[in-house]
């Protein structure tokens, strides 16, 4: 699998930005979350866990991306496709870029409305204060929602990654028997999956919960606890490991040794609730339909559960969007990445979660992660 892009890929995206630019009269698009600097130009680096120095794109009207960034992190830059590179000294504690910013947008915007992200999953990587100063001179308005347009569709070379990623994860998770065993404590196996992840290929793993518990687990968010695994328990692991920048996102549960047979039931049903969502998950469809899908299963209809909702778009980031829950009407297209995320209620509270990765085909649905089968896996 080759890593990065052809310039290609990142002309396209910029192509397709500029077209819904001119639709919506924005004279530039201003960009400061990793995401989105790295959707237009390829820059990838762990820096950005450093939250010191902002970094911006400024995508003009025609031609390519603008950096505009701190000097340390030019010569990565330099390697992209990008040959515009503006650069300060960072960190300044009076000037920390806005005046190079505010030159640059003035430039290439002349002053027409500078689009920046606003909507829901939006965050603005700098300080408030900072983006107070650079609004008084540049006028800044909302996207229009076109970040999110780009990003909801994958390429044939995006949905690659995720497939990589995914399938070194499954790698990983057909060796948990090596790891998980009655007495083992839950969070040396969190440790020891993340070094089986590593092991298998993944670039680093940024994400994983997972709980156990004889009726499953009360919450799929925690960090470990040093609790050993016992007989009867379900442990259930959920990764998003990244591989070139891209995420996968899935669950698997097993059973330390016999399990409750109502954890068995649950995890067929888990299973049937993916499988009612397969057979919808087509172009025209929406993010609503999956959910009363697998609700239907679940619940009898009843509404889902307090989690809030069954899946969300995958790609760059762990969770994307849509969000699969009734109100959100997201229409599905060709190249669509989810996950399919149903849980179940075992008993007093008690809960079993089963997650897979999907991309939107015309002829339907394409898996990404190998599915787990109807019966729970005995370890």
């Amino acid at each position: 699998m080759i890593r990065g892009f052809p310039e290609t890929e990142f002309a396209t995206r910029v192509a397709r930005a500029q077209g819904m630019m001119a639709e919506h009269g924005l004279a530039a698009l201003l960009l400061t979350t990793e995401p989105e600097v790295r959707y237009f130009t390829g820059y990838i680096t762990r820096f950005w866990e450093s939250p010191t120095r902002p970094w911006f794109v400024v995508l003009p009207a025609s031609g390519k991306p603008i950096a505009v960034i701190p000097a340390i992190g030019a010569p990565v830059m330099a390697r992209t496709w990008v040959d515009d590179i503006r650069t300060w000294r960072a960190p300044d504690l009076q000037d920390d870029g806005v005046t190079l910013l505010t030159d640059t947008l003035r430039e290439v915007a002349e002053g027409g409305p500078v689009g920046v992200p606003m909507g829901h999953e939006t965050h603005l990587r700098m300080p408030l204060a900072d983006y107070a100063r650079l609004g008084a001179s540049v006028n800044l308005v909302p996207d229009q929602g076109i970040m999110r347009s780009l990003r909801l569709v994958k390429s044939e070379a995006e949905i690659d990654k995720i497939r990589t990623a995914c399938t070194i994860a499954g790698r990983a998770f057909d060796r948990v028997g090596e790891i998980a065993a009655p007495g083992v404590p839950l969070s040396q196996v969190f440790r020891r999956f993340q070094m089986l992840c590593l092991e298998e290929g993944a670039d680093w793993v940024p994400y994983l919960a997972g709980g156990a518990g004889p009726l499953g687990y009360d919450d799929v968010i925690s960090p470990a606890s040093d609790t050993p695994l016992a007989r009867g328990d379900v442990l259930m692991l959920d990764t998003g490991l990244v591989w070139d920048g891209y995420f996968c996102d899935y669950d698997r549960n097993f059973g330390i040794g016999a399990v409750d047979t109502r954890c068995l039931a649950g995890h067929r049903r888990l299973t049937e609730a993916v499988d009612c969502a397969m057979e919808i998950a087509r172009p025209g469809a929406t993010a609503a339909d999956l959910f009363h899908a697998m609700d239907k299963v679940l619940t009898g209809g009843a509404g889902g559960s307090e989690a809030g909702r069954y899946g969300h778009g995958l790609g760059m980031q762990l969770t994307e969007w849509p969000s699969l829950i009734p109100d959100d009407h997201t229409v599905l297209q060709p190249g669509m990445v989810l996950t399919l995320e149903p849980g179940v209620e075992i008993a007093n509270g008690q809960i079993l979660v089963h997650e897979e990765n999907i991309v939107v085909r015309d002829g339907g649905p394409e898996r990404l992660s190998p599915f787990a089968a109807p019966d729970l896996r005995i370890l």
